[in-house]
């Protein structure tokens, strides 16, 4: 093993180690403060639950990437930005904080990332016919696209295991190809990458059913924020590297997103065609139509995790067809994914009104 294998280890189980040894500190002085999650209409669990778990994945990520990895290129910038989003989190998790104030904090983290590192999408690379971008419609798009992906998987964090384990694929995809194409230019977010699958397998090991302790806003929104900086290097290193995917980078990304995307995307179509405000919270979510369904949290889980990875696969093996036609697959797919959950959730109800 090279010396850079070896730093992606260290740095890796760092993480991993800092986070498995901080939960069982959280849970107890969550208990003892009574810091705990109250059951309501709209989550899944049934008892008292601390959810700062994002505490314990925020302290492996960090203290592991201070101290291995090489903070160029805008790594520092995104360090910055996810301490800014932490305490964003961290007070939501505690006395329960707007709309507003959460998008104020995201507009401060993502402006960092942006203005100071230069981080954000340049091209199209050739979707709709667009190439690269004028400045003010790069940082526009680059804002929409960061606040976007950050609460798309804040809005999937609502099973045992389920934020973590879609993050940990995607992050894990990510990784293996700054890892093989990076290069000077963006070789180091494979750090970026390992010390979040690090961290969070640490906090995976007390999450899953029955979870002892959630991951909470205070991780959901570090862990959205790291995945879409990541997202859009990913992207600009097929137009500036011209590997893995060369023009069909963009796609690709979308692929490696598709169930975050797909079920933020689906939940607000349905409240706004509801005539209802699309952030207001109900039980719709894909994986609230996956129990309703007769699953159990654990197989739900598998089931959406299992989904991202064949979604993945056929992006990444069929890159070759280029944005448009891979773009038109993923939404063809995601049509008749959302009309099987429409018509089985009308068939269930049906029954059980019949039943009563």
């Amino acid at each position: 093993m090279n010396a850079l294998g070896i730093q992606l280890g260290l740095s890796s189980l760092w993480a991993f180690l800092v986070a498995l040894f901080a939960v069982p500190s959280i849970i107890y002085i969550a208990h003892l403060k009574n810091m705990l999650d109250t059951p309501n209409v709209r989550t899944v669990h049934e008892s008292l639950t601390p959810r700062l778990g994002g505490v314990a994945v925020f302290a492996g990520f960090m203290s592991a990437l201070t101290i291995f990895a090489p903070l160029n290129n805008g790594v520092q910038q995104l360090l910055a930005g996810c301490i800014v989003l932490f305490f964003v989190g961290l007070k939501d998790d505690l006395v329960s904080i707007s709309v507003s104030k959460k998008f104020i904090g995201q507009l401060l983290a993502t402006g960092i990332v942006m203005i100071m590192a230069d981080v954000r999408i340049t091209s199209f690379q050739g979707i709709l016919g667009v190439g690269e971008l004028p400045i003010g419609i790069s940082y526009a798009f680059t804002f929409f696209a960061i606040v976007g992906i950050t609460n798309a998987i804040n809005l999937i964090d609502g099973l045992d295991g389920l934020a973590g384990s879609i993050v940990l694929i995607i992050v894990s995809t990510y990784g293996y190809y700054f890892y093989q194409y990076g290069g000077d230019q963006f070789g180091n977010y494979v750090f970026v990458s390992v010390c979040v699958i690090g961290g969070i397998l640490g906090f995976l090991r007390y999450n899953f059913h029955k979870a002892t302790i959630f991951m909470g806003d205070t991780g959901s929104l570090v862990c959205g924020f790291i995945v879409s900086i990541l997202t859009i290097q990913f992207i600009e290193m097929g137009l500036k590297v011209g590997q893995p995917f060369a023009s069909s980078a963009p796609s690709v990304a979308v692929g490696i997103l598709f169930v975050p995307l797909f079920d933020t995307l689906r939940v607000f179509i349905v409240r706004m065609m509801a005539g209802r405000s699309p952030f207001s919270p109900d039980k719709n979510h894909v994986h609230h139509r996956i129990l309703a369904m007769g699953f159990q949290q654990i197989s739900t889980v598998i089931l959406l995790g299992l989904l991202n990875v064949v979604v993945i696969l056929f992006v990444i093996n069929f890159a070759y067809l280029g944005n448009t036609l891979l773009i038109c697959a993923l939404v063809a797919f995601s049509l008749v994914l959302s009309v099987f959950l429409g018509v089985y959730h009308s068939r269930a109800e049906r029954q059980r009104v019949a039943s009563n």
